[in-house]
């Protein structure tokens, strides 16, 4: 079974929160979430996307050319 998260400790390192960071206790936990988001870090595997949907500008971009 999955641990349910508490509201009184951090989401990353388990400290106390602080109502200013919360759910983090700090700027420095807050900072590290968010860079684990903006580095894929939080990522879920999946399938592969089929190759004749990604081309020169990226996934179901427009081909028309406006």
């Amino acid at each position: 079974m999955s641990k349910r998260a508490s509201r009184d400790v951090c989401a990353l390192c388990g400290a106390p929160v602080a109502a200013q960071h919360a759910p983090f206790c700090s700027q420095g936990c807050r900072d590290r979430d968010l860079l684990n988001w903006l580095g894929e870090g939080y990522r879920l595997p999946g399938t592969q996307a089929p190759s004749e949907r990604i081309s020169a500008g990226g996934l179901d971009s427009d081909e028309s050319g406006d």
